[in-house]
């Protein structure tokens, strides 16, 4: 039994795919859902044993890497890194997903988020898994990094319970440009949903996008987190509103304070000052 095994990580929020094939030599213009994809040749130098290798890159910062053993993966990340230093090397296997595509005539088909069974490899399916793997590393990324707002808004939630906002208004605008920061990047990512273009040409293709989509629940989990950035944004409302509030209440009593100075100054002059 023929297979063949991915791996994917996720490094960067964005990556710049000409830099990268312009270095290997490869020339061409990249819309933001086409991958990038290296193959034996280009690894001369960089792995010992390049034969029935690649690596997919997305532009959405995701790598998937074909029939790769974990130092040799760790090999081309540093070697990418000094091409494109958005790539990051430490943490490398923080998110992974892990799959094979295996041929088997004798076994019958066989489809999950674990593996696939099939008669005869065929190009399009690695393409596919590739990218089902790439883009689900890549939201698991952002469902990490909307935890950690989601913790950090929870902190505040409890002091406003407590009837208590000891958040400086410089703190709240950090986390208000944060939480605006991961709602523009999450934006970008609406691109992983999109099919790509072997799913456009091939029915074939396109069925087994679909359902490999549909495993790793791709749409659901991107639902989820829009929904949850919304939630964000209008807690941020609520603070900024809250912070306003509480400047204005300053300002009035400032200005309350003041009123009150110079009628206790305008009362001593008149009765102690003038005799």
């Amino acid at each position: 039994m023929a297979q063949t095994e991915f791996k994917a990580v996720v490094l960067a929020n964005e990556i710049d795919l000409a830099k990268i094939a312009k270095h290997f030599g490869i020339n061409r213009k990249f819309k933001w859902e086409d991958s990038l994809v290296l193959r034996e040749k280009d690894f001369q130098g960089i792995v010992r044993q390049p034969e029935n290798k690649a690596v997919y890159l997305f532009s959405f910062g995701s790598l998937v890497f074909i029939n790769c053993q974990p130092h040799e993966i760790t090999d081309i990340v540093s070697y990418l890194h000094r091409i494109e230093p958005n790539l990051h090397t430490a943490n490398i296997f923080e998110f992974t997903d892990d799959y094979v595509l295996a041929a088997d005539a004798g076994q019958p088909p066989a489809l999950n988020n674990d593996y696939m069974v099939t008669e005869q490899v065929q190009g399009f399916q690695e393409e596919i898994v590739a990218t089902v793997l790439a883009k689900s590393v890549a939201l698991d990324r952002i469902e990490a990094q909307i935890g950690v707002l989601l913790d950090e808004v929870e902190d505040i939630i409890t002091y406003l319970e407590e009837g208590r906002l000891t958040v400086s208004d410089r703190q709240l605008a950090q986390l208000s440009g944060r939480i605006l920061g991961f709602k523009y990047n999450t934006i970008s990512y609406i691109m992983l949903l999109d099919k790509p273009d072997i799913a456009w040409i091939s029915e074939e293709a396109d069925a087994l996008y679909a359902e490999l989509s549909t495993i790793f629940e791709l749409d659901g989990r991107y639902e989820i987190i829009r929904h949850k950035t919304h939630t964000l944004m209008d807690i941020t409302e609520v603070f900024s509103g809250l912070s306003h509030a509480r400047r204005g209440t300053l300002l009035e009593w400032a200005v309350i304070i003041l009123i009150a100075i110079e009628i206790c100054l305008s009362l001593f002059e008149i009765f102690f000052l003038n005799r």
